[in-house]
C-alpha cells in the first residue's frame, strides 16, 4: 500500500527563504541563553536582540503577505538556497560582529558564509579570542547548513537531477524521478515537509548520540557539541582550534571516525539515490570506493616508512607505529569527508611516512570529496567512480574494439551516460578552480595560496588553509577583494556549478 503523505502544510505558507530566516532568528536565542548562563551579558544581549529583530522582521513580512500562498516551484527553491548562502549571512554576522566589538563586519560575514556552507574556514586564527557562545553559534550555523543540504538533496536537487543525482540511475531520462518513490507526483510543499520530518530527527539524533559519546570519552560539553555538529555537517568548526587540542584524545577520534562514514554515501541513511532493490550498502560502489581510499592511502603512507627509511628518524617501536597509522587513518577519513580535522597523532604520522608537506595528498582527498547528496563537498565519489569505470571500458576497447559492455552490478546505481555527465561536472569544477585561483592571484594573493584557497573553497574544506600550504594561510590578512572572491567560491562549491547553470536555463523557469 502506498503511504499517504500527512504534513503540516500550514507552516509553508511563507516563502522558503523567509521561513529559513525565522529559524535562524530563533536559533540565535540558544547562544544568548548560553552566554547568560556564563554571565557574559554583552554577548547575550548581542544574540538576543539580533534574534528578536529578526523575528519581528519575519512576522511583519508575513503579515504583509496576508493570505498569499507562495509557489514552491523548483527554481524558487533553488533561488532560496542561493539566498540562504549569500544573503542570510548578512544577518547572521550581525551578533558576531557586535559581540566581538573590534571585529570587522566583513570578517564576520566571511565567517558566517564559511559556516553555513559547511566550509569551516577559520578567519579568527586564535580560538581564545572568541567568547564560548560565539563558538557555539558558529557550530550551530554550520550544523544547520549541513541539515539544509541533507533536506535539499531530496526535496530540491533530486527532482532537478542536480547535486550528483544526475549521475545516478534515478536521474536518467526514462528512469523515473530521482526523488524517493513515496514522493513521486507529490506537491513540492508536501515533499519538503515530508523530507524534513523524515531526515531532521535522524540528523539531530545522530548528533546527540555523538555528543554524548564524546562527553563519555572525556570531552568538555561545548567542545564536544561543536565537534559533534561539525562531524555531522562536515564543517570542520571547532571550539578548541582543532581535534588535536581536544581533551577526548584518541578515544574521541575513534568515535568521530565512525560517524564520518555517513559522509561517504547517501545509502548510510537514505535510499533515494537508487532504484528499488539496489540499496545494499555493501554493494554500493560509492561506499566501497570511499573505503578503498580511507584504508588504502594510510596503508601506503605507513609502508613508505620502510621504503624511504633513510629520510626519516623514527624508531621501530610498536606504539609509535600504531600512533602513526591511526593519525593517518583519521586524517585521511576527515579530509575525504571534507571535514578537515587533523588527528592528534598527525605529526607523528608525517614523521613516520617522511612527508614533511603532505599538502597535495590532503588537497586530492578534498577534491574527491564524499558521497552524493551528503553534507560533504568536492567532486563526489560516485562521479569519480563513474569516470573510473569509463576509463576501464576505454582500455578494454583498446584490446577488444568490437566488445559490447554488459550490465553488471557495478553499474546498477549509475545511468548509462553517467561518465559523460561526471566528466562535464569535473571540467566545470576544473574551470571554476582556474577562474577562482586566477582571480585571487589578480588581487595580490600568492600563487600557491591562491591554489590552496580555491580548492578549499570549492571543496568546502576550509581547514586546508592551515594544513595544505607550506605555511598556514592567515585568512584575516587577505585583501578585501580576496575575501569576497572566497565567499563566492564557497557558495559555488556548496551549490555546485550545475545548479548555477540550471538557474540560467530558460527551460527551467518555463517549467
Amino acid at each position: 500500500m502506498r503511504r499517504t503523505v500527512q504534513a503540516p502544510i500550514g507552516v509553508l505558507r511563507l516563502p522558503l527563504f523567509l521561513l529559513i530566516c525565522g529559524i535562524a532568528s530563533l536559533a540565535m536565542w540558544l547562544p544568548a541563553v548560553h552566554a547568560l548562563v556564563l554571565d557574559d551579558h554583552q554577548t547575550s544581549r548581542s544574540f538576543f536582540y539580533a534574534g528578536l529583530a529578526g523575528m519581528i522582521l519575519v512576522v511583519l513580512i508575513a503579515l504583509s503577505m496576508g493570505n498569499r500562498v507562495p509557489r514552491y516551484s523548483m527554481p524558487g527553491q533553488l533561488l532560496s538556497l542561493l539566498a540562504t548562502f549569500t544573503v542570510l549571512p548578512l544577518f547572521l554576522a550581525v551578533p558576531v560582529q557586535d559581540a566581538l566589538v573590534s571585529a570587522h563586519y566583513l570578517n564576520a560575514y566571511f565567517d558566517m558564509v564559511s559556516a553555513i556552507t559547511t566550509t569551516g574556514a577559520d578567519i579568527w586564527a586564535d580560538p581564545g579570542r572568541l567568547p564560548p557562545s560565539v563558538h557555539l553559534w558558529r557550530a550551530i550555523v554550520g550544523w544547520l547548513g549541513g541539515l539544509l543540504m541533507w533536506i535539499a538533496a531530496s526535496a530540491v536537487l533530486a527532482p532537478m537531477s542536480l547535486g550528483g543525482f544526475e549521475v545516478t540511475a534515478k536521474g536518467e531520462p526514462g528512469g523515473g524521478t530521482a526523488a524517493p518513490m513515496h514522493m513521486e507526483r507529490a506537491d513540492p510543499r508536501r515533499q519538503l515537509v515530508l523530507v524534513t520530518s523524515t531526515l531532521a530527527p535522524v540528523y539531530a539524533g545522530l548528533t546527540l548520540v555523538l555528543w554524548m559519546l564524546l562527553i563519555i570519552t572525556g570531552e568538555e560539553a561545548l567542545a564536544g557539541l561543536s565537534h559533534a555538529m561539525s562531524v555531522m555537517a562536515t564543517s570542520g568548526i571547532s571550539a578548541t582550534g582543532g581535534v588535536e587540542n581536544a581533551a577526548s584524545g584518541i578515544a574521541g577520534e575513534m568515535v568521530m571516525f565512525l560517524f564520518m562514514f555517513f559522509a561517504l554515501s547517501r545509502l548510510t541513511f537514505s535510499s533515494d539515490t537508487v532504484t528499488a532493490g539496489q540499496g545494499r550498502l555493501d554493494k554500493d560502489p560509492e561506499f566501497r570506493t570511499g573505503l578503498l581510499i580511507v584504508f588504502g592511502v594510510p596503508l601506503l603512507l605507513f609502508l613508505r616508512h620502510w621504503v624511504a627509511a633513510y629520510e626519516v628518524d623514527a624508531g621501530e617501536d610498536l606504539p609509535r607505529a600504531l600512533h602513526a597509522l591511526w593519525g593517518t587513518l583519521f586524517t585521511v577519513m576527515s579530509f575525504l569527508s571534507t571535514t578537515g580535522f587533523e588527528s592528534v597523532h598527525w605529526e607523528a604520522a608525517r614523521s613516520w611516512s617522511g612527508l614533511e608537506t603532505p599538502g597535495m595528498i590532503l588537497l586530492g582527498l578534498a577534491v574527491f570529496g564524499g558521497g552524493v547528496a551528503t553534507t560533504a563537498g568536492g567532486v563526489k565519489l560516485l562521479r569519480v567512480y563513474a569516470l573510473y569505470l569509463n576509463g576501464l571500458r576505454e582500455m578494454e576497447r583498446l584490446v577488444h574494439p568490437s566488445s559490447v559492455s554488459g550490465e553488471g552490478d557495478r553499474t546498477k546505481r549509475l545511468q548509462k551516460n553517467g561518465a559523460f555527465v561526471a566528466w562535464i561536472f569535473f571540467m566545470l569544477f576544473a574551470l571554476s578552480l582556474a577562474l577562482i585561483s586566477t582571480a585571487l592571484a589578480a588581487v595580490g594573493t600568492d600563487f600557491e595560496q591562491s591554489i590552496v584557497l580555491a580548492i578549499a573553497s570549492l571543496a568546502t574544506t576550509g581547514p586546508l588553509t592551515e594544513s595544505a600550504a607550506s605555511e598556514p594561510i592567515v585568512l584575516n590578512l587577505l585583501a578585501t577583494p580576496a575575501k569576497l572572491i572566497l565567499c563566492i567560491a564557497m557558495v559555488l562549491g556548496r551549490l555546485e556549478t550545475l545548479a548555477f547553470i540550471a538557474l540560467l536555463s530558460p527551460n527551467l523557469w518555463r517549467s
